[in-house]
């Protein structure tokens, strides 16, 4: 078995061209992970989302750990044989569900106290027990346990939950059972305050991480606070290791933040958007519930090869949601991973190139105007 790497392979301004090695294969970078919060990618078949280019997904510790229970997982083969999913899973340590969905919970230095917001249940998550779920749930990458700063918070309020993130992640790397193919990466938290993000940068750092993610964004401050943080906390982690913006995003997110330097995404937003109806296309967003597709006879996106686009016509996919037939939400869903995927190959191509600029420059004429 491989050991876990990041091999740079070029550059482009800030921007990044890579590899990761993991235990159940190589991922490309820039990477877009979708997101399969419950062992499943919604509304897809595991053939239909490697179809898609996908080369790793995301679970959720949080999740899986109320149901089934990662125990229950580890006695079935583990997470990749649970769902027949033979490429790399990454799995978030469930600090940010915790936070937004659990009622009644408790924060103090040993970890986490909360209701399941399930059944009610009582659960403690601490370091130590998020790095024994996932390694119960055999993910090629694990995260540390942390404390997802929420928007706005004082640089006071900012730096103690930053600091209690970061003593969990010694205990995280502590706790870790290292193995070939198998990597923990740190979280940098601090807010929006740049020498609050530098710090946790630097004590990520010492500890010494397979790959650092960039956490607490996306959550209300708005791109350009988010694009100024990046600038700020990218040049202060290790260039031989991978990148990872937890939760972004939008296509323009995306393109914006690989063009600072960052590797590695996930959202629910292609998978989301195509449950109610928004598609992504080359021309930016559109909603399929509009009258003006009732009789379209056009695909989705002109200049996409998918399934969906080749096959269907957007009268048809119209139909399909204002008839509330569960084929809608599967269709667009197929199509906007595959958008996600053929944009971080478009990013990945033009980082090769060296014409990084001209691409961003076109994506954003492209989506100046978008169709309604």
């Amino acid at each position: 078995m491989s050991a876990f790497g990041f091999e740079l392979l070029g550059t482009d301004g800030a921007a990044r061209r890579g590899r990761v090695t993991t235990a159940h294969g190589v991922i490309d970078t820039p990477a877009f992970m979708p997101v399969g919060t419950a062992a499943t990618v919604k509304g897809m078949t595991v053939e239909a989302v490697e179809a898609t280019g996908a080369q790793i997904i995301l679970g959720n510790t949080y999740h899986l750990m109320l149901r089934p229970g990662a125990e229950r997982i580890a006695r079935l083969g583990g997470l990749h044989d649970f769902m027949n999913w033979r490429k790399p899973i990454l799995t978030d340590s469930g600090g940010y569900q915790v936070m937004s969905l659990s009622d009644l919970r408790k924060i103090d230095e040993d970890g986490v106290t909360f209701r399941s917001h399930l059944d009610g249940a009582r659960h403690a998550l601490t370091p130590e027990r998020a790095v024994e779920i996932q390694h119960l749930l055999d993910a090629d990458i694990s995260m540390v346990l942390d404390e997802c700063t929420p928007f706005p918070a004082s640089e006071e309020a900012a730096a103690e939950s930053m600091r209690r993130s970061m003593r969990w992640a010694a205990r995280c790397r502590a706790a870790f059972d290292p193995r070939p193919g198998y990597g923990l990466f740190g979280i940098v938290q601090g807010g929006v305050y740049p020498a609050l993000r530098r710090e946790s940068a630097a004590a990520l750092t010492e500890i010494g991480f397979e790959g650092y993610a960039v956490g607490g964004l996306a959550v209300g401050e708005g791109q350009e606070i988010m694009f100024r943080v990046l600038e700020d906390t990218v040049p202060a982690l290790p260039q031989d290791r991978p990148r990872y913006l937890m939760g972004v995003g939008k296509p323009d997110d995306i393109v914006g933040a690989v063009t600072r330097g960052i590797d590695m995404f996930d959202c629910v937003l292609p998978t989301r958007s195509g449950r109610t109806g928004q598609a992504f296309t080359r021309q930016g967003t559109l909603n399929m519930r509009n009258a003006r597709h009732k009789e379209d006879t056009g695909p989705v996106d002109p200049e996409c090869p998918c399934p969906t686009c080749a096959k269907h016509t957007r009268a048809y996919i119209h139909h399909l949601f204002r008839a509330d037939e569960m084929l809608g939400p599967i269709l667009l869903t197929r199509h906007n991973l595959h958008y996600y995927q053929a944009l971080m190959a478009g990013l990945r191509a033009a980082i090769e190139e060296g014409s990084l600029d001209d691409f961003a420059a076109a994506f954003d004429a492209d989506h100046a105007h978008p169709t309604p």
